[in-house]
C-alpha cells in the first residue's frame, strides 16, 4: 500500500529523493509512482496556499496578541478558550456622543449579577481560557471587580485586561494591577483638553485621563483606543501623536460605527511612530491599500471561526447572562447565541456553522480588519487540508 499523503514530509530535490528511496524498499514499482505522483501533488498544493497563506504575513504581526497563525490552525469545537470578554455594567461617567452604551443590545442587560459573573468564570476557566478583558459601560464602577479579576488570576488566566476611560482615582487602577490585571485600554479622542471634554460628553476630565494613560504605562502594558467621528477625524495624526508621547505600548484607530469611513488622513502619521506601535502601523498599511477597519468583501471567509474559541458575555442583576459572537455583534443588536451556561461551547459550534456573516448586515459592514483577517486565514488552513487529504 503506498504511503498516505498526509504522511509524506514535503521536502525537495535529493532530500526527497533519498527519502521516497528510503520508504520504497520494499514497494512494487507501482507503488513508487504512486509515491512520488503523491509527492510532487502535495508539493503543488503547498506551493499554491502559501501565496495566501504560507507566504502571508503572520498573524502575529498585528500585534493583537490574542491573534497568531497557531491559534488559526488549530481553533476547533476541542480547542480551549483563547479569549473572553465579559461586559459587567452598563453604567458610565463619560457620555461620548458616539456611544450607544447598551441601548441597542438584543438582550436584557445592565449590571451583571456576581454569582453569575463568576459561574461564567468558572466555565471559561474550565475551558482553560488564556485572555479575558472586562469592560461596560466603565468597568471599574462595578464594586466587585476585583474580585472577578482575583478569580481570573487564580484560575491561571495569562492575560487579564481592562478597558476603562481612564477617568478614576489612580488608585483603583493600581487595585486591579494589584489584583492581577496587566492590560489596559484606554479610550483617548484627542489631544487636547477642551476638545477632550467634547468628546467625553462632560467636563474636566481629560487631563485625568492623561495623567492616568503615562502612569499605568509605566507599569504594564497598555492601549489606546482612538475613536474617530467627523469631529476629531481631522485631529488624528496629532492626537496619534499625543498618544506615543504618553509612553503607550500600542494605539488602535477606528472609526465609530456611524462614521465608518476610510481614515485616509492617517497616512500622514510619522513612521518612526508607526514602527513603534504593531497595531497601528498593521491598520494604517491595510488603510493605504483602500482596506477599511471595518468591513467585509464578498471574497472573504463568510463564517465566524474566531467563535469557536472566543466569547462575549453580558448579564443582568436578575442572575440572568447571555453569550455573543463578538463585542460588535452584541453592540449593534445581533441576537445572542444562548444564555450562560454549560452548554455554551456546543452552541457557540452550532452557531458558526449555520451563521452566514457575510448575508448580515451588522457582520458586513462592521466587522474588523483584524477579524476577517484571522477567519480568512482559518478557512485557508482548512481548504488546504482538505486539498492534501
Amino acid at each position: 500500500m503506498s504511503l498516505p499523503i498526509k504522511q509524506t514530509p514535503i521536502l525537495k530535490g535529493k532530500d526527497a529523493e533519498k527519502f521516497l528511496k528510503e520508504v520504497n524498499r520494499d514497494r512494487t514499482p507501482e507503488e513508487k509512482d504512486q509515491d512520488i505522483k503523491n509527492f510532487k501533488r502535495a508539493k503543488k498544493v503547498y506551493d499554491s496556499i502559501g501565496l495566501n497563506v504560507l507566504k502571508s504575513k503572520p498573524l502575529e504581526s498585528i500585534g493583537f496578541y490574542t491573534l497568531s497563525d497557531e491559534r488559526a490552525k488549530n481553533v476547533s469545537g476541542t480547542s480551549p478558550m483563547k479569549r473572553a470578554e465579559m461586559l459587567v455594567t452598563g453604567r458610565c461617567n463619560f457620555k461620548c456622543p458616539y456611544c450607544r452604551g447598551f441601548d441597542n443590545i438584543n438582550a436584557d442587560v445592565g449590571d451583571i449579577d456576581f454569582g453569575i459573573a463568576r459561574e461564567t468564570l468558572g466555565y471559561w476557566i474550565d475551558d482553560k481560557l488564556e485572555n479575558i478583558r472586562f469592560s461596560g459601560g466603565e468597568p471599574t464602577l462595578y464594586d466587585r471587580l476585583p474580585d472577578l479579576v482575583k478569580q481570573c488570576k487564580e484560575g491561571g488566566i495569562k492575560r487579564i485586561a481592562i478597558s476603562s476611560n481612564g477617568s478614576r482615582d489612580f488608585s483603583v487602577y493600581q487595585e486591579l494591577i494589584d489584583a492581577g490585571v496587566n492590560d489596559f485600554s484606554i479610550s483617548l479622542d484627542a489631544c487636547c483638553a477642551s476638545f477632550g471634554d467634547k468628546m467625553a460628553g462632560v467636563g474636566g476630565k481629560w487631563g485625568k485621563v492623561a495623567e492616568n494613560i503615562k502612569k499605568l504605562s509605566e507599569r504594564t502594558y497598555v492601549t489606546v483606543g482612538i475613536v474617530l467621528t467627523e469631529d476629531n477625524v481631522d485631529d488624528l495624526v496629532d492626537i496619534v501623536t499625543f498618544a506615543h508621547n504618553l509612553g503607550v505600548a500600542d494605539i488602535r484607530i477606528i472609526s465609530a460605527a456611524q462614521f465608518n469611513k476610510l481614515l485616509n488622513n492617517c497616512i500622514n502619521i510619522p513612521q518612526e511612530i508607526l514602527n513603534a506601535h504593531p497595531i497601528l502601523k498593521y491598520r494604517v498599511d491595510h488603510i493605504a491599500e483602500g482596506i477599511n477597519v471595518r468591513g467585509m468583501k464578498d471574497s472573504d471567509c463568510k463564517k465566524c471561526y474566531i467563535a469557536q474559541d472566543d466569547s462575549v458575555v453580558a448579564g443582568n442583576e436578575k442572575g440572568e447572562a447571555f453569550f455573543f459572537p463578538c463585542v460588535i455583534a452584541m453592540r449593534e443588536g445581533i441576537a445572542p447565541i444562548g444564555k450562560v451556561g454549560a452548554n455554551m461551547k456546543k452552541e457557540r459550534l452550532a452557531w458558526v456553522e449555520k451563521f452566514n456573516t457575510y448575508e448580515n448586515n451588522t457582520c458586513r459592514e462592521n466587522c474588523l480588519d483584524c477579524i476577517v483577517q484571522f477567519n480568512n486565514k482559518v478557512e485557508s488552513y482548512q481548504d488546504s487540508k482538505k486539498e492534501i487529504l
